[in-house]
């Protein structure tokens, strides 16, 4: 299961809507197939390690990280395909969550194949943790990313940009940008930091997200590098709905569009803030399974206050910078200890110089 784990790997960030899936044939003790999902829309990784396999696949055992199709979507059901090329036992890591899939398990065993599940099923379901949270919420999995200094602060003078942490955490969070369906930074990040939002690692393929700003009064500048540089990835931009358009908005808009932005008016929240919430369901409902938040210190605490977290990777620089540094989260405060939410599954390991603190939000 673990060599099916590693082959699920590959397929991290490219196979959205779909889950990553990686399968292994095993015949007398020996690998003789390996496959793993490589995109929406293309045969799944059951089909790839049967077709790798070839013959050998009659009366071999099959380990599959996530449960095997049972349903024609856009493609047929993968578990038709494990019977019908003679495998005689199956290992599953875990039972897929969508009720329109589920069902390959009990149809394999109505076949008189052998069929186990829950093995390795921890690492299975974290791998598609974005997929297992879509299907259950229509929601994306919410990813918070932050570079900061030993007392907290993200900028060295508010108001100002700059990069705290060192290259080799700036190559990892592109490694993030390159799993991740989108990144998500508000107005303030777009007109301070102007940044590009792309995928940019050396010697392996990339891809860059879909580009999200959260900009309620549509300040984001039309001439951003966002918008000049070569990138497949579109840019979204949420602004707040507006039953009445003032010809400064009108003309904000079309600029933008015209930049080649896609706008998305939203509801928003007492004091005239885009509700993110809001926000997630319309990418949900776009099949955006993941977004990754790397925006400044309003828009993080904005979703710390609305518990709309998932996950957080914080990337902790060797170094003081003091009160004249922007702190990570603004408009957020816990008034006890009681009352504080606590990182789940918490790991720390050195990145460079840097110190990378991960956990779940629970």
């Amino acid at each position: 299961m673990q060599v099916a784990l590693d082959e699920a790997q590959k397929g991290v960030g490219r196979t959205s809507p779909n889950p990553c899936v990686g399968a292994v044939v095993v015949n007398n003790g020996c690998i003789v197939g390996r496959g793993y999902h490589k995109k929406a829309g293309t045969p799944h990784a059951e089909i790839h390690a049967l077709a790798d396999a070839g013959t050998a696949a009659k009366g071999a055992t099959m380990y599959v990280t996530l449960e095997p199709c049972n349903h024609t979507g856009r493609t047929p059901p993968c578990s038709h395909a494990v019977y019908e090329a003679g495998i005689s036992r199956v290992v599953i890591g875990c039972k897929d969550p969508n009720p329109l899939a589920q069902g390959g398990a009990e149809y394999l065993a109505a076949q008189g194949l052998v069929v186990e599940s829950g093995v390795c099923e921890q690492k299975c379901r974290a791998l598609n943790y974005p997929f297992f949270k879509h299907v259950r919420t229509g929601l994306p999995w919410v990813v918070m990313k932050a570079g900061l200094s030993l007392d907290g602060r993200i900028t060295y003078q508010q108001g100002q940009g700059g990069a705290i942490t060192g290259k080799e955490s700036r190559e990892f969070v592109h490694g993030l940008r390159n799993r991740l369906d989108a990144i998500l930074i508000g107005a303030n990040t777009a007109v301070i930091d102007n940044p590009s939002l792309t995928t940019r690692l050396q010697n392996q393929e990339t891809r860059d997200p879909l580009r999200v700003i959260v900009d309620s009064e549509l300040r984001t500048d039309p001439g951003a590098r966002l918008f000049r540089q070569q990138s497949n990835a579109e840019t979204w931009i949420f602004c707040a709905s507006s039953s009445k358009k003032t010809a400064l908005r009108e003309k904000r808009e079309q600029a933008l569009i015209g930049a080649g932005a896609k706008i998305f008016p939203v509801s928003t929240t007492e004091n005239g803030k885009v509700e993110l919430k809001k926000v997630l369901q319309v990418l949900g409902a776009h099949n955006i399974l993941s977004v990754l938040v790397e925006g400044g210190a309003a828009i993080l605490g904005s979703f710390v206050r609305n518990n709309l977290i998932d996950e957080v990777y914080l990337l902790l620089a060797p170094f003081f910078i003091g009160d004249q540094g922007q702190p990570l989260l603004t408009g957020y405060s816990v008034g006890s200890r009681e009352q504080v939410k606590r990182l789940q599954d918490i790991t720390v390991t050195r990145v460079g110089e840097d110190t990378l603190i991960h956990g779940l939000w629970p």
